[in-house]
């Protein structure tokens, strides 16, 4: 068997081992000036006012939600095709997560069915640009009350753009994540961007055990702090972040090239800028051609969940969208390294199954 195609791999090199070295040098591991740092490039990336990095992309979630005080008795509308963080954050701030269908295509909420799951106890919409793409945003928004609030899911969409601003950059807040599949990488961590000063403020109060300041505690926190350690690897990836983007344009373009004849491949609709956190198919016969690609020693996986069949959200209903995703989205190898060969070597596998 040849070597292995990894499903992803982080793009990381020198400029991360010796912005590593020099906070290990410092001896300030967190809590520092890298931290700050982090922050004010993500700010600057997305454009907004105001970005506060956390732990992970489910910290980032959970603080945004506790930030705008969606609590006990309310609900928070969320695609029941996502990764589970999306869901839980709401059920574990105390608010019940309603999910609602998305379109099959392209895995995004579907703004007519957001509409009629509206009720007087919504209070919210996670908006999740799955796999970098961005959700329709302007049919979102008038699919709702404009007291509900949309809140961007957008762990991985930096980069990626809707009629030509920044997701990160649409809602009210937003989050991010950068686990080592995402563009741009801290090993984990997250971040939430805003341009509301009052909503920065309550979640950086949340994520360092809810201290305003020190001596005055206004509410109950949690330890969602970030350490320099790790700000220090994502600061040069961001400033990379239009050369990784284009990287993963390039390969994207090399998968689509190949197989848009033969199957359902991703893109960004007109106007867009996918974000290529991941390159994922759909095809019948999902199972099948996984087992074998995997047999070749080509990782790939599913694409995400289908949360009605998951234990906490069993009891939501039937949602023939995100079934039919569930069912039929494959992810294949992919990072700004993966070579025109390996894709070939990828194709050839997948072919025997179309």
């Amino acid at each position: 068997m040849s070597d292995s195609i990894r499903l992803a791999r982080p793009d990381v090199g020198p400029a991360e081992l010796a912005a590593v070295a020099e906070v290990i040098e410092s001896g300030q591991l967190t809590m520092g000036a890298k931290v700050a740092e982090f922050e004010d490039a993500l700010a600057e990336a997305v454009g907004t006012a105001h970005a506060a990095a956390v732990s992970s992309g489910t910290a980032a979630l959970h603080l945004a939600l506790l930030a705008l005080e969606i609590g006990r008795g309310d609900e928070v509308i969320v695609p029941a095709y996502t990764f589970p963080a999306t869901a839980n954050v709401v059920e574990l701030c105390g608010a019940r997560a309603v999910l609602v269908d998305v379109d099959s295509a392209t895995f995004l909420l579907d703004a007519a069915a957001v509409a009629a799951a509206v009720t007087p106890r919504t209070r919210a919409v996670m908006a999740v640009h799955l796999f970098g793409r961005p959700v329709e945003w302007e049919a979102l928004q008038t699919s709702v009350p404009q007291e509900v609030v949309l809140v961007e899911d957008a762990a991985g969409a930096l980069g990626a753009r809707y009629r030509g601003t920044p997701c990160g950059a649409l809602g009210v807040v937003a989050c991010l994540s950068f686990h080592p599949r995402k563009i741009v990488t801290t090993g984990e961590g997250g971040a939430v961007t805003t341009d509301e000063a009052g909503l920065d403020d309550a979640v950086r109060r949340f994520r360092h055990h809810g201290w305003a300041t020190l001596g005055d505690m206004p509410s109950p926190g949690f330890n969602y702090r970030i350490p320099d350690l790790l700000c220090a690897i994502g600061i040069p990836q961001l400033a990379r972040l239009e050369e990784l983007l284009a990287a993963r344009e390039r390969v994207a373009g090399w998968y689509t090239e190949r197989l848009e004849s033969l199957l359902l491949t991703p893109g960004a609709a007109e106007g867009d800028r996918h974000g290529w956190q991941a390159y994922v198919v759909q095809l019948d016969g999902r199972d099948d051609a996984l087992a074998g690609l995997r047999e070749e020693g080509v990782e790939a996986q599913i694409g995400t969940w289908a949360l009605h069949r998951l234990g906490p959200y069993r009891t939501q209903g039937a949602f023939p969208g995100a079934d039919r995703a569930f069912e039929r989205a494959l992810a294949l190898p992919f990072a700004t390294t993966t070579t025109e060969d390996e894709v070939d070597r990828v194709v050839s596998v997948l072919a025997r199954f179309l």
